[in-house]
């Protein structure tokens, strides 16, 4: 699960540090689907930016 360089590691420990019950591979799905959320909101907030600058 802590793999070196892994960005979900650290947020992955922290959850279940948290949590009491959780189980690691639902927290790290967690992490992983949170994660990947964010990254798609923040293209698309780029690109939504990158639209306005060119018009």
């Amino acid at each position: 699960m802590n793999e070196p360089g892994d960005p979900l590691a650290s947020w992955t420990g922290r959850l279940l540090r948290l949590g009491v019950g959780i189980a690691p591979q639902d927290a790290r799905k967690f992490v992983h689907d949170l994660y990947a959320q964010a990254q798609s909101d923040l293209d698309s907030e780029r690109a939504e930016a990158d639209f306005e600058r060119e018009e």
